[in-house]
């Protein structure tokens, strides 16, 4: 029995040896064949360093190491009419690098500005007043800073020399008119009456208030005090003169401002300039008075940056009528512009930039991408416009793009390459792997 096994054992070893030494050698024949003919079909461009891609050579070599150079062949199936630095990559390699899209799309954008404001006084209502004249206070009325005047509240009194001898030309020239009103001479009534005018226009150019030059006109006594008024509703912020000091025209009497109305100055970075303008809606919350927001406008953009802050200054209005806000305070603002945008838009992390231009890559089908330079406008809530470059509806790629690049950028350096090798020429080997290598560091 054992014998009958090993016997049987013995025939089919021959009979597979046989089998091998008949149709092995075609097998493998066909299978060099094929392997040839696929090496055949493809047209090898340059040879690259194993180590470092930057490296290559045109013919077949090994480097430093005994390492050979990798053949990179020319890739017949992005199609002739793909833009030079097309990138086609397998299915399988795309999943794995995380590549994702997204389409181009028509989209209206809009920007809010956040920013901090600092409030300040309204510079149309803030009066700095100075005396026209020398002389001595006389009388303080209003004494102390923050009291709240209204319009020709009397502030103090002052004397001044000069206010008694104009008032003493316009009693004698109103004198002089009167006696010469019923004069049969008319050039003797109207110099009279001229002269009286001049006298009256000295009082007024002086500040004299009116209520004074009536008392003038019905008492006919010089008074050795002139009031000074306030010019408008508003509070006291600071007082420059005291009791029997002697003053100046330099000498600053008062500073009022009128709180009603304030400014807020806000800085806004050069990236938002585009959207804001003159009219925009802005809204204020301030620390200092919780729970109440104010609104108001921008009035003027300011013609001129920043150069430390790298920002242009913008002026907005707001109400204050019940005198909340106060100068020096600041505020949290937010200005909603009425700019709207019409435009192709793509995700912001879909462009590359690179200092040059900026682009983006285009999905042309699946697993293979274009790289397309674009030209950009505003930006707002993640996305940015795209003025030029990009139709609506294109895919474009939002991530793995970098991995992306760097193969474009081989690709391109090759198609640059073939050309240079292509191009009719004495030029030995040497020089043209010169060229090879700084398109190749060009490209990376």
């Amino acid at each position: 029995m054992n014998k009958q096994i090993i016997a049987t054992g013995l025939v089919m070893l021959s009979l597979g040896l046989g089998a091998g030494y008949f149709f092995s050698p075609d097998e493998t024949a066909m299978n060099m064949e094929n392997q040839v003919s696929q090496a055949a079909e493809k047209e090898v461009l340059f040879y690259r360093n194993p180590m470092n891609p930057a490296i290559t050579s045109p013919v077949f070599t090994q480097d430093e190491m005994g390492m050979d150079y990798i053949p990179v062949y020319a890739d017949g199936g992005s199609g002739g009419d793909a833009p030079i630095g097309t990138v086609s990559i397998d299915g399988t390699v795309v999943q794995n690098m995380g590549v994702r899209t997204s389409k181009a799309i028509n989209r209206t954008l809009s920007h809010d500005i956040h920013t901090i404001g600092r409030i300040t006084y309204d510079e149309k209502r803030v009066a700095l007043l100075h005396p026209k004249y020398e002389g001595w206070v006389e009388a303080m009325f209003i004494d102390k800073t923050g009291e709240k005047v209204g319009k020709d509240t009397m502030l103090m009194s002052i004397y001044s020399p000069q206010l008694v001898a104009t008032q003493e030309e316009y009693l004698l020239a109103l004198n002089n008119a009167e006696m010469l009103q019923d004069s049969p001479y008319k050039d003797v009534r109207d110099g009279a009456a001229s002269l009286l005018e001049s006298a009256l226009e000295r009082l007024k150019l002086l500040d004299v208030p009116t209520h004074q030059i009536k008392q003038l006109n019905k008492t006919r006594k010089v008074m050795k005090g002139l009031h000074i008024h306030s010019p408008f509703d508003g509070i006291i912020m600071s007082i420059g003169a005291r009791d029997g000091m002697r003053i100046t025209p330099n000498t600053e009497l008062y500073k009022i401002a009128d709180l009603s109305r304030v400014w807020v100055i806000v800085d806004v970075y050069e990236d938002d300039m585009p959207w804001v303008q003159v009219g925009d809606v802005a809204k204020m919350n301030v620390a200092g008075v919780p729970g109440k927001t104010y609104e108001g406008k921008v009035t003027f953009i300011y013609p001129y940056l920043e150069a430390k802050t790298r920002t242009v200054k913008m002026r907005l209005e707001f109400d204050n009528a019940d005198l909340a806000l106060k100068p020096e305070m600041f505020a949290n603002v937010e200005v909603q512009t009425s700019k709207q945008v019409n435009a192709i838009v793509v995700p912001s992390e879909a462009i590359i930039r690179t200092g040059q231009q900026e682009q983006v890559f285009v999905e042309r089908e699946m697993g293979k991408y274009e790289p397309r330079s674009v030209v950009l406008g505003v930006e707002s809530g993640g996305f940015i416009q795209i003025v030029e470059g990009l139709e609506a509806g294109e895919m474009v790629v939002t991530s793995g793009q970098f991995l992306i690049d760097s193969e474009s950028k081989l690709k391109e350096a090759t198609a640059k390459m073939m050309e240079s090798i292509n191009a009719p020429s004495g030029r030995d080997t040497e020089d043209m792997q010169m060229d090879m290598n700084g398109m190749n560091m060009e490209g990376m």
